[in-house]
């Protein structure tokens, strides 16, 4: 528990969780299933716990996969929910204050399956939450359910996307945009006071810097500069780019604006499903807008963390619910 308590606030506070925490908890999963397993008595007890571990493994896991592989959530979300396969497999059983918990449990009896229904409703109450959040602010529209305003100044200190900018309207990520300004030295601020001179790719400098991974916490807020501490020599352009371009059009200056294409050519990456034109979209929408709208997304690890808890407490919510309607 207090694992996964650790990685939900990292979930919030950096949108990064280290690979090297699952390891740990994928060898105390294995150990957790030896000793439940060699505890049990033989013959059909065995034989019905491993068909249960087969079972929560075969179905979370695939599905896991299946919901990073169509972007449904991020790696570290599949990573948890495929942990939470083998080591919550079955039901557990304990006393507390002279009761026997959890209380609700499924006729199939996979636990891991509940710790994925419960994060799932509990994951429903954000974009209610987010739309109360702005209906507070004086934003009252079908976009705050899923997003919310905020200066564009400050939008580089950010998780998320933008909403609605983009031939795939999906987006351009915050993070690719930290990627993009640490890439070619300049923060957004500058990008914004001389917009047609940065728009023309002829204004890329020479020397570029290593983009990073776009998160904040090792990037600087303004995204050109580096984090206080880093040492590793990258940091601003201190290339001054001609005062003429951008004000003549030229093939060159129109055939790749704001150097994106060369951007993501050059990183050999495509910094999480970012296109050129996602790219070229989103800072035309940024050098020229005073607000822009952001969609947080859900920081999934921390709805699983409380379904976790609501299932060691309480159990199914959903059988629980359906149970009180009368459905089962």
């Amino acid at each position: 528990m207090p694992a996964f308590a650790w990685v939900a606030w990292r979930d919030i506070a950096t949108r990064r969780v280290p690979d090297r925490v699952w390891l740990p908890l994928l060898f105390v999963a294995g150990v957790a299933l030896l000793f439940e397993f060699f505890s049990l008595e033989g013959g059909p007890t065995r034989r019905f716990f491993l068909l249960r571990v087969g079972l929560s493994a075969g179905l979370v896991v695939p599905l896991s996969y299946a919901f990073w592989r169509l972007s449904g959530f991020g790696g570290a979300d599949a990573k948890a929910f495929m942990i939470l396969s083998v080591l919550f497999p079955v039901y557990p059983a304990y006393g507390l204050l002279g009761l026997t918990l959890p209380s609700v449990e499924t006729a199939l009896g996979i636990f891991s399956l509940t710790i994925v229904t419960n994060a799932v409703l509990v994951g429903v109450f954000y974009p209610v939450a987010l739309a109360a959040r702005n209906a507070l602010a004086g934003e009252v529209s079908l976009r705050g359910f899923v997003a919310r305003p905020v200066p564009t100044a400050d939008v580089t200190t950010e998780y998320g996307r933008l909403l609605d900018v983009g031939p795939g309207r999906g987006g351009l990520d915050l993070d690719a945009l930290r990627m993009y300004l640490r890439w070619r030295g300049h923060s957004l601020e500058e990008l914004r006071a001389d917009r047609s001179i940065y728009r023309d790719p002829r204004s890329l400098p020479e020397e570029r810097n290593p983009p990073g991974d776009g998160a904040i916490r090792t990037t600087a807020a303004d995204g050109g500069a580096l984090a206080e501490g880093n040492d590793s020599g990258v940091g601003r352009s201190t290339e001054s780019p001609d005062a003429d371009l951008g004000r003549i059009d030229t093939p060159e200056a129109t055939e790749d604006p704001w150097g994106a294409a060369a951007f993501l050519e050059d990183i050999d990456s495509t910094a999480y499903g970012t296109s050129p034109g996602d790219l070229r979209e989103g800072l035309d929408a940024l050098t020229t807008e005073e607000r822009v709208w952001i969609t947080p997304g859900i920081p999934f690890l921390v709805p699983l963390f409380f379904g976790l808890c609501l299932a060691l407490v309480y159990g199914d919510l959903l059988f629980g619910g359906l149970r009180l309607l009368g459905v089962l």
